[in-house]
């Protein structure tokens, strides 16, 4: 989208440009002047945003037909976005990121490109574009992406929901560059090899973010005792799983591992990668409803020295936030219940419209109906390839609360 000309100019109202003149990355509709000559402009295009004093913010993306009108692309005003650019800033990101060949390698606006998430496996590229502004940049996107990461090739997804609030259209389908796998792909993660579908499977296909509370789960395994039972609930592919498998063989133990999805395809490819460690005898696989699963388990009497809970976002939006803190509380009471005295659980969340307060609050919740007594051991988050905004809380969406209970 390199353009010579200068952008349209959006001004922002009076008393309401505070927050962008602070550093924040968004505008909201009823923060701007709004004019019929920005209702024209194709969604997704540059402008120059200004306060109500008419001094320049920087260079935005605009769309006028959502809440979120406006989102940072520079400092600079009138900043031409075109190829060259585009390198410059995600040879920036790769600063940040570990020297490791499987890595989120764009974090939207924690990387200062909103809109944009990009995950590198080996020499494969996945992406997910989110946002008009980013899709009017694909065709650059791609070319410096690929310029300066040196992969072979390219796999832009277009199932993530939030596209559709941007006016894009969501579909299964693919646009692939250049040569990509057409078999799930070996992602190597703290000495472990897992399976991952980076065409068919969820988001990318690999959840980077948990990559350090993976770590952590396994580390528990220190703490457990040989032949302990350990439960991983919403398992995907088996991140958590297969590391507190792991885990325990590095301390001399032996668990068995019950991992459990609602999609099949998950749970063979995590079987897969069991297979691969050497460690398929040691798991047990099902496929089914987490809830039914958890409460079947309840009234089987079935225990476990460490569970985890890894479900997907219940609150797609703030409308539904009392609803979705409600599911929250529900895996905190039924995964509670099948705790052992003294075990371990882990619950997690990646609504980012739910705060770290209001997650701990519903799973505490869930824990003291479930008649649970106990103490709050580790917050996590996503890792360090994940780097959130300054400005934008929702940027650390991931939470993770580890318990201890009695």
């Amino acid at each position: 989208m390199s353009t010579t000309k200068a952008h349209d100019i959006v001004q922002l109202l009076p008393k309401r440009d505070g927050r962008a003149r602070a550093g924040h990355p968004w505008v909201f509709s009823n923060e701007i002047q709004m004019t019929n000559t920005l209702k024209g402009l194709t969604p997704g295009s540059l402008v120059t945003v200004v306060d109500s004093r008419g001094e320049a913010v920087g260079t935005y993306t605009f769309n006028p037909n959502t809440l979120i009108a406006c989102r940072k692309m520079a400092s600079k005003p009138n900043a031409q976005i075109d190829v060259a650019w585009l390198e410059e800033r995600i040879r920036h990101a790769l600063k940040r990121r570990p020297t490791l060949p499987y890595y989120r390698l764009i974090h939207s606006e924690g990387d200062d490109m909103p809109g944009l998430i990009v995950d590198r496996f080996g020499e494969v590229l996945v992406g997910q574009i989110s946002t008009a502004g980013m899709e009017l940049l694909k065709d650059q996107l791609e070319a410096a992406l690929i310029a300066v990461t040196g992969c072979r090739g390219m796999i832009w997804r277009r199932d993530t929901p939030a596209r559709a609030h941007e006016g894009l259209n969501v579909s299964d389908e693919l646009d692939i560059a250049g040569d990509v796998p057409e078999a799930p792909v070996e992602v190597t993660e703290n000495g472990l090899t897992f399976f991952a579908d980076l065409t068919g499977g969820q988001k990318t296909g690999w959840f980077y973010d948990q990559r350090a509370n993976h770590a952590f789960a396994a580390s528990q395994m220190a703490l457990v005792p040989d032949h302990a039972d350990v439960l991983d609930v919403y398992a995907h592919i088996g991140g958590f799983g297969l590391a507190m498998v792991d885990g325990a063989k590095q301390y001399g133990k032996t668990v068995k591992a019950t991992l459990v999805d609602a999609s099949a395809h998950a749970i063979n490819l995590a079987k897969d990668s069991a297979t691969r460690q050497g460690v398929a005898d040691a798991c047990d696989f099902v496929v089914g409803n987490a809830f039914e699963i958890m409460e079947e388990m309840g009234a089987a009497n079935r225990r476990f020295h460490a569970v985890v809970c890894d479900p997907p976002a219940f609150i797609k939006s703030a409308k539904v936030m009392a609803e979705g803190l409600k599911g929250y509380e529900k895996v905190a009471r039924l995964s509670a219940t099948l705790v052992r005295g003294d075990g371990y659980l882990t619950l997690c969340s990646c609504s980012h419209h739910a705060s770290l307060e209001d997650f701990k609050e519903a799973c505490v919740r869930g824990i003291r109906r479930a008649g649970r007594s106990g103490r709050l051991i580790r917050v996590g988050g996503a890792d360090v390839d994940h780097p959130q905004h300054l400005m934008l809380a929702e940027n650390a969406y991931l939470k993770t609360l580890s318990f201890q209970l009695d």
